[in-house]
């Protein structure tokens, strides 16, 4: 089930273009604590039990303009621990080992700050597994939540050693992409460089954004999607699919 959706080029709307179902997550949690309740503990449908040499990790990615970082963010606030965000490398704290790792081509991205690193190994070392935990049936260890650009996605899909749990974060109609990125450059969040105009950047930025949406459609490695039209609702939905991590 997608929600919202309404005219994108075409014809199409942007809610039908996007992966997964947005309905999906809370359907799968809700199955999969039902099962956990007629069986007891260790059921098929356990992310956690199929395998606990691999880190569960969940992708959440979508184009600019969505409001995705803010989700993610409050996403692990309200977690209590059980979600958590990758390790960084501080670039300045720990020069000659962020240049060792970008030598061996090691490093998945840099921040827009420029100062911190991610690494492989700064993801799958993040999160507490089960099988490392204190012999408490209730703590069932943590999963790693990742803010991914599509670039960083293409990265990610050749990690070893991770269990991607993928959402993706949409919007149902290119103007509001267009209004939420023309704030960004009314405010500078969004940068114009001197040999372009607000209209050139905008235009770009667009083309962009049709350009991810393709790739999450066509990747095969989103579960489910939210379109971002009310924070609280959105949020709720997140949590859904977080939640799935742990069943």
């Amino acid at each position: 089930r997608v929600w919202g959706a309404s005219s994108f080029g075409g014809g199409e709307s942007a809610g039908m273009m996007v992966p997964g179902s947005a309905g999906m997550a809370i359907q799968m949690a809700n199955e999969a604590k039902a099962s956990a309740a007629a069986g007891g503990k260790g059921t098929s449908s356990s992310l956690f039990a199929s395998d606990n040499n691999l880190t569960t990790v969940l992708l959440i990615s979508g184009p600019a303009g969505t409001g995705k970082s803010e989700l993610v963010q409050r996403l692990i606030e309200d977690s209590g621990g059980k979600l958590v965000p990758p390790k960084r490398i501080d670039i300045i704290a720990e020069p000659i080992l962020y240049e060792q790792l970008l030598a061996k081509e090691e490093i998945l991205q840099v921040d827009d700050t420029g100062r911190y690193a991610l690494t492989k190994d700064g993801i799958l070392s993040a999160g507490r597994k089960p099988n490392n935990v204190n012999e408490d049936e209730n703590d069932i260890g943590q999963v790693v939540v990742v803010d991914a650009d599509v670039k960083l996605c293409k990265k990610l899909v050749n990690v070893s050693g991770a269990r991607l749990v993928g959402v993706w974060i949409g919007l149902d109609e290119l103007e509001k992409f267009e209004l939420n990125l023309n704030k960004q450059l009314d405010s500078g969040v969004i940068p114009i460089p001197d040999d372009e105009t607000k209209e050139s950047v905008l235009c770009a930025k667009i083309r962009e954004i049709v350009k991810d949406i393709e790739y999450g459609v066509v990747s095969g490695i989103f579960e489910f999607s939210v379109l971002n039209d009310d924070f609280h609702k959105s949020l709720l939905q997140l949590k859904s699919a977080a939640d799935y991590c742990f069943e």
